[in-house]
């Protein structure tokens, strides 16, 4: 079936500017459009893309937008669409970030502070959440836990190095299963950076948008690493701060990186940044969608995922361990204590629980509390 582009254009962004919760929000907003109200698609169909978008590097829920966009329109659709879908979320948290790192009055600063201290909780709540299906679907249990445990790990300690530990978590299950040795996908190899500046933004965001398996959380420590530890572009707090907004924003938690390329180099640092990070998912969906059936049927590509797939949950979980010390001081703990009861107890959602932890950061800041450096 063909759809009219303006009928794309509408559609997915308006899904891109009400798209709050990330992932399963957009999963379940596109699945009512194409499937429950347009019928564009039957239910087995989106959910065999949802299955072969998460077999891909990157932000598995912006690829599926740019795949079901590309279903109803084709390549011009899949472009339309897939804009649509980014650039609402972009451009909030573009005008945030201009606000939150700029010289902002003291009740911004504050409201950074209380949702900056909230964000290893939802880290916390975004692993958590992909244990259960993840357990069920292990073809050894014993090897899950011990990828997922790696991943953890690697998380909290090795920062950008964390890709080649979820490769290697690949290649492992790959020889565990007997599986004919293959590469791992080209997009998961390590590049070498280009010197400057720009190429460091580049660099940074291409990391993000084509060698981060899982997607979401898992690219915290990798761009925290890069952003605060290497270049020094940020402070703690800032990335903080950005990490909040990316999560209190329409669209996929990526834009996140953006704020990284603006604290760098400013508004063509945001855009160049922005470009790269999501240039591979429109890459793999342009050149790669109509070969989606062999990519999910393709034993050596699924043994790889059983082995990347529970560390990228397991690196999910451990970046909770960096954002944790990053915080200064003690209200902000609180802070984290209360998102996790919200969180995981309550079963609140992120954009409610980040909202109330800054409402806590002004409440604390504003009478005379301290204010994190």
């Amino acid at each position: 079936m063909t759809v009219g582009l303006g009928t794309v254009l509408r559609e997915w962004g308006r899904i891109g500017c009400v798209g709050f919760g990330g992932p399963p929000a957009h999963i379940a907003l596109l699945r009512k459009l194409c499937v429950d109200d347009r019928e564009w698609l039957d239910a087995q169909e989106f959910e065999d893309a949802i299955a072969a978008c998460n077999l891909l590097p990157g932000p598995a829920s912006t690829q599926l937008a740019i795949f079901t966009a590309w279903r109803v329109r084709g390549r011009l659709g899949a472009v339309v669409g897939g804009l649509a879908f980014i650039l609402p979320g972009l451009i909030a948290i573009l005008v945030l970030a201009m606000l939150f790192l700029g010289d902002p009055p003291l009740w911004v600063k504050a409201a950074g502070a209380g949702a900056g201290a909230a964000v290893a909780a939802v880290a916390v709540q975004a692993g958590w959440s992909l244990i259960g299906p993840g357990w069920q679907r292990a073809p050894s249990r014993r090897r899950w836990v011990a990828y997922l445990l790696l991943g953890a790990v690697g998380a909290a300690t090795i920062g950008p190095w964390l890709v080649l530990l979820l490769i290697a978590c690949g290649v492992a299950e790959t020889v565990f299963q007997r599986v004919p040795a293959t590469r791992p996908p080209l997009s998961a190899l390590p590049l070498i950076a280009s010197a400057g500046l720009a190429g460091s933004v580049a660099w940074v965001a291409l990391k993000v948008g084509a060698l981060s398996y899982g997607g979401g959380f898992v690219i915290i420590p990798l761009m925290q690493a890069d952003a605060v530890d290497h270049y020094h572009w940020m402070t703690d707090a800032e990335f903080l701060n950005a990490v909040a907004l990316g999560q209190i924003t329409p669209g996929p938690v990526v834009h996140t990186v953006a704020v990284v390329g603006y604290a760098a180099a400013g508004l063509a640092g945001a855009l160049l940044a922005a470009v790269v990070a999501f240039g591979p998912s429109f890459a793999f969906i342009l050149l790669g969608a109509h070969r989606f059936d062999r990519l999910r049927s393709d034993v050596r590509i699924r043994a790889f995922l059983d082995g990347a797939g529970p560390g990228a949950i397991g690196a999910i979980l451990g970046s909770a361990v960096p954002l944790t010390l990053a915080l200064t001081e003690p209200w902000q703990l609180g802070v984290l204590a209360g998102a996790l009861v919200l969180m995981l107890a309550l079963r609140r959602g992120p954009v409610l629980t980040l909202l109330s932890a800054a409402a806590v950061g002004v409440a604390v800041v504003l009478p005379g509390g301290p204010l994190p450096h």
